[in-house]
């Protein structure tokens, strides 16, 4: 299936999945919504897979739709037998696992019910006044219009906040009732301490489109101080969803390492 052949974009599988718009006129910075999922294969840059080798990689999906699993199996078996990588390797899909739950697997049928993980952003009852995260692939975060040359604590919380509480709205519980001028206001204060990144280039080509797409951004670690309490949840959040620019595609990769005090 591909999007041509998606009479009514809101109803088709793979429009829903794979290119989300909204159904309506909204503003062209609303129109392409972002999708229900994140590749994470960094464990995959600049390798070759030789012949006869297996490969994985994760993926996350935010969504309620329970036959999204289906979606993705059948559009990884297609794109496996196509070819993959710039010389059109071809693959096999032979498993897919949610942690100890195997969904699929070419040999024998499997569960295709997926326990969902459910994360809770409220804040904890132990003090946090200092932590450390981690970019671990790319990162971009715009601001005012503008790529942000660093982390700066109320411009990384803004995006992950924005960004989480999209999903919510588009894929999963609706709309979250967050006070974005109390919380905002309350980053502001948290400093950044240390910020020790550089920044990486790289790019991607659509197969589809042919039109070649910058992935780069910074990557490294920042360090922050202040009453981080009730952000911990939220960057602990982000490890799964990512942040910034082009996550859907593995940037934007966040670890909180440490946390202070222990």
């Amino acid at each position: 299936m591909d999007a041509k052949s998606c009479a009514i974009r809101t109803s088709c599988p793979y429009a829903r999945t794979f290119e989300p718009r909204a159904a309506v006129a909204v503003p062209s910075e609303l129109a392409d919504w972002p999708r229900p999922f994140v590749f994470r294969a960094r464990h995959l840059d600049r390798r070759t897979v030789n012949a006869g080798e297996p490969f994985w990689f994760d993926l996350h999906v935010f969504s309620h739709d329970r036959d999204i699993l289906e979606y993705f199996v059948r559009t990884f078996a297609s794109l496996a037998s196509e070819g993959l990588g710039p010389g059109r390797g071809k693959a096999e899909l032979r498993r897919v696992e949610s942690g100890d739950q195997l969904l699929y697997s070419a040999d024998q049928p499997a569960a295709t019910i997926i326990r969902p993980l459910e994360l809770c952003l409220m804040p904890g009852a132990v003090p946090v006044t200092r932590l450390r995260v981690e970019f671990l692939t790319p990162t971009e975060l715009k601001h005012e219009h503008k790529i942000a040359p660093r982390p700066e604590f109320p411009i990384l919380f803004g995006r992950i906040r924005d960004r989480i509480s999209t999903l919510s709205r588009l894929y999963g519980g609706g709309v979250m009732e967050i006070d974005y001028h109390g919380t905002g206001a309350r980053a502001v204060a948290v400093a950044m301490t240390s910020c020790q990144t550089h920044h990486e280039d790289a790019g991607r080509r659509s197969s589809r489109t042919g039109q070649a797409h910058s992935i780069g951004g910074f990557v490294g670690t920042a360090e922050y101080e202040g009453d981080l309490a009730e952000f911990l949840p939220w960057l602990t959040a982000a490890q799964w969803v990512g942040v910034g620019r082009h996550s859907v595609w593995g940037k934007g990769e966040v670890r909180v390492s440490q946390v202070w005090p222990w």
